[in-house]
């Protein structure tokens, strides 16, 4: 615009372009003075930030003086357009959340993982006493031989069905916390890792499910060795308090933890193949996430189950041998010299013992364990966006 003070007299066409640019101009910033008057333009040139649906935008405003907009009318807009913005993304995350059951709370989490881990070994307690004797040390009157019918026909023969619950309040008082702890662990290591999206991730699922059950065997073991020397036929304890008084005076501290070793190198691999195929089965025998229901997630959680205790009953041998070993047997803790030791006195056979019981306990208590923590998790969901 300047130029046109220079343009020589002879160029009329160029002094007439440049004398209409300095009117525009004039006028533009008449217009822009009266906008910003009327609060249609910011101070900043014009523009305006706003956000839709959570994504930011930056809008140009060009109020003629003939629109009329007011100032009152103008925050009314900018009040509806974030009402229609916190909406859409309520729906968005209402949506999401319906899709998954995710969203929930520590302490919900811990509620449905608590009453997960009572209802399975509750509901599965006798299996687990025939499967622990079978697999128990060959002392006179401890181990159970034969099939499980026969093995629970004779317990129940010798010592009344009370003796197919022997130890059950061990399990009471450990099993919720213990997986309250394991679920909100898997919950919180699926988010960090990556693993909550629809996608098959099986690898993430099982590094979450490894990285649990490290944390929540540190509090189950303890209680879990006093189960089983409980379960054990003509068991010398009178409750679960005196074999805990009697284990502290004669054994030590050490005899609770003596098995922690093998009992996370068991069951890393139990619950990565576990957990893995859980997710797998859903994703193959649901149609869509909104198609997942009861019989999804219990043939699913028994399908995993089975399949994890298949492949990892001979540790639970070695496991169990350790745990029970009142006459200390074994001076060792390492899980590869009982496993030797196991094998040289009485053959490879022996790591497969109690692998009907182990299985039959799996598969039924896996579906109830997935069955009452999906549908606590839904029950928590509905109840929060109520």
């Amino acid at each position: 615009w300047g130029t046109a003070r220079r343009v020589p007299s002879g160029s009329r066409p160029v002094a007439e372009l440049c004398r209409a640019a300095r009117g525009f101009g004039a006028a533009w910033r008449r217009r822009s003075a009266f906008a910003q008057r009327r609060g249609c333009v910011s101070s900043t040139g014009g523009k305006k930030e706003s956000s839709v649906r959570g994504v930011s935008r930056t809008d140009t405003l060009m109020c003629a003086p003939t629109m009329g907009v007011s100032q009152d009318s103008g925050e009314r807009m900018r009040q509806a357009e974030s009402a229609t913005s916190r909406s859409t993304s309520d729906s968005f995350t209402l949506q999401a959340a319906k899709r998954t059951y995710d969203g929930l709370s520590f302490s919900k989490f811990m509620a449905a993982g608590s009453a997960a881990g009572i209802a399975e070994h509750t509901a599965m307690f006798p299996v687990d006493t025939i499967k622990t004797r079978m697999q128990a040390l060959a002392a006179p009157g401890s181990g159970v031989s034969g099939t499980v019918s026969r093995a629970m026909s004779s317990i129940i023969r010798k010592e009344g069905f009370i003796g197919l619950y022997s130890g059950v309040g061990a399990v009471a008082v450990g099993a919720g916390p213990s997986h309250g702890i394991y679920f909100v662990v898997y919950e919180y290591m699926k988010s960090f890792l990556g693993a909550t999206d629809d996608e098959h991730r099986p690898l993430e699922t099982s590094a979450a499910a490894a990285a649990a059950t490290v944390v929540a065997d540190a509090f189950m073991t303890p209680l879990d060795v006093v189960k089983q020397r409980l379960q054990l036929a003509n068991s010398p304890y009178n409750g679960v308090m005196d074999c805990i008084s009697t284990m502290l005076r004669k054994e030590g501290v050490k005899a609770f933890f003596k098995s922690y070793n093998t009992t996370v190198i068991m069951n890393v691999p139990f619950v990565s193949i576990h957990f893995a195929s859980y997710e797998s089965c859903k994703k193959l025998l649901r149609k869509s996430p909104e198609d997942e229901g009861l019989v999804t997630q219990i043939t699913a959680g028994g399908i995993a189950g089975g399949a994890a205790a298949l492949f990892t009953n001979p540790l639970d041998v070695v496991k169990t041998r350790l745990q029970t070993d009142s006459r200390a047997k074994y001076t060792t803790t390492s899980s590869w010299q009982v496993l030797r030791n196991i094998v040289r006195e009485e053959g490879s056979g022996a790591l497969m013992h109690g692998i009907r019981p182990r299985v039959l306990f799996h598969i039924p208590a896996a579906a109830i364990s997935w069955m009452t923590y999906e549908s606590c998790k839904k029950f928590f969901f509905d109840s929060q966006r109520q």
